[in-house]
């Protein structure tokens, strides 16, 4: 099912409808819809499709050359033979003719296989293709590589490419509008799980209960889920031993570098390459309160949800789950799932701030929207304020979330008004985020603090 990615889809049409040379690189982490995205663009175009395959140079060669020559336009030429050269000579004869689109899948294994291909494209774009109507489209789900060959200023791609777009997961409301066949709640947690990825989404079943469907992907040795994190940095990384006991730390609570570092056996640097390493991955992110430098409040997470649910609960029943003992490890996960519905829904708030900020639907036009959390000198205390928005005029928006089976009182309002005391800006917007709705108390004191409270729905 091809879902959301509407902006995606209008960007490649409007690049496509440009008529002139293109080279456009397509990236995102695997499982994030990109061949779904071509698929979906190529209908009612002139394209010639080729995934390379993780085979040798010759074998990924023979393909392309037989996809390019069975390509439905006779141009009175002979067959092409087993060269690159001649198959961008033939691409580009067939442009002359019309606007024409050639979609290089799994680009990093055609570099895996022949490590001078983006030197010898390059050199075919200046000699033979620019100018002409060729679009070019390389897409590729190795962050490293892509950016390596295609993205970084050092690439042989700088200054060939036209455009680069870059698929990052589905937010939660793209989620609910194209799998609506799920509840509010169950959708909540469906995207918790699976953190957006539209492959994941599909594993789901809508007519099974969350219990049924995390015990049939995570719990089950033979589901694809079981092992997709483990997978995944075998097929990023060389050594993904450290990668994964980085990740499970990370799960477990540890958040700043010396202590994830600790955790590990690494010393601090060696952990900071693998944090790094990661991050380009799009599965740790590095975060700083809002309003604030980066400095010593700095800590790292687990940017991708089902990674974290996967962490969380897996890796300490890996034994029960081979044999077969789904059942055992549901009633331990299921009184930890409130805890980690928590930071989804969080995050799911975020996402409705940023959304109707970019629509201006909000007080005011925010420019930067986050968390916070630091130390309360006069509660001499820690503390935290899960989403914190300012502006440029002396706004600030202060936010919490609950993700409780019972409403949400006044105590709520009354915490988090105390809490923006930390702040010196006089213009105070508060909302609270409720997944049960609010006690008439708190409906109350919402109205003498002219505070909105949002209902999950």
């Amino acid at each position: 099912m091809f879902a959301g990615r509407q902006s995606e889809l209008m960007k490649l049409d409007g690049i496509y409808a440009s008529g002139k040379f293109e080279c456009v690189i397509l990236h995102g982490r695997l499982r994030t819809g990109k061949t779904a995205l071509l698929r979906e663009f190529m209908k009612g175009k002139n394209c010639i499709y080729f995934a390379a395959q993780e085979t040798s140079d010759r074998e990924n060669l023979e393909a392309l050359t037989s996809t390019v020559n069975s390509f439905p336009k006779d141009i009175g030429e002979p067959e092409i033979k087993n060269y690159y050269e001649e198959v961008f000579d033939r691409l580009h004869k067939l442009a002359k003719l019309e606007r024409l689109v050639l979609i290089v899948d799994n680009y990093q294994f055609l570099v895996a296989s022949n490590k001078s291909i983006s030197e010898m494209i390059c050199r075919c774009i200046d000699q033979k293709l620019f100018g002409g109507q060729l679009m070019l489209i390389l897409c590729g789900s190795s962050e490293a590589v892509m950016e390596e060959e295609a993205l970084g200023y050092a690439s042989p791609f700088h200054g060939k490419r036209t455009a680069q777009v870059k698929l990052q997961p589905l937010t939660f409301f793209e989620a609910k509008r194209h799998y609506s066949d799920f509840s509010p709640f169950d959708i909540a947690v469906i995207y918790g799980i699976t953190g957006g990825i539209p492959k994941y989404l599909n594993m789901m079943d809508s007519e099974l209960s969350i219990e049924e469907n995390i015990k049939n992907t995570f719990f089950d040795p033979s589901s694809e889920l079981f092992e997709e994190p483990a997978n995944f940095l075998r097929r990023e990384v060389r050594d993904p031993a450290y990668y994964n006991a980085v990740l499970k730390a990370i799960a477990s609570g540890h958040i700043q570098n010396s202590e994830i570092a600790k955790q590990v056996g690494l010393e601090t640097s060696a952990c900071t390459a693998y944090l790094r390493n990661l991050m380009s991955f799009g599965l740790v992110s590095k975060h700083t309160p809002v309003t604030e430098k980066a400095g010593k409040k700095t800590i790292y997470e687990i940017d991708d949800s089902m990674f974290r649910f996967w962490y969380r609960f897996v890796p300490d029943n890996y034994s029960l789950i081979q044999n077969r003992m789904a059942d055992k490890i549901w009633r331990s996960v299921a009184q930890g799932i409130s805890s980690f519905m928590s930071k989804v829904f969080e995050d799911i708030c975020r996402q409705w701030v940023d959304q109707r900020n970019q629509a201006g639907k909000m007080p005011v036009r925010f420019v930067e929207v986050g968390r916070w959390w630091g130390y309360d000198v006069v509660g001499k205390n820690n503390t935290y304020i899960p989403i914190v928005a300012y502006s440029d005029d002396n706004h600030v928006f202060f936010g919490d979330a609950f993700w409780s089976d019972e409403p949400t009182d006044e105590g709520a309002l009354r915490s988090l008004e105390e809490r923006s005391r930390l702040f010196r800006y006089p213009n105070r917007h508060f909302y609270l985020f409720s997944r049960s709705g609010f006690t008439d108390d708190c409906a109350e004191l919402a109205r003498q603090y002219n505070a909105n409270l949002v209902v999950f729905e």
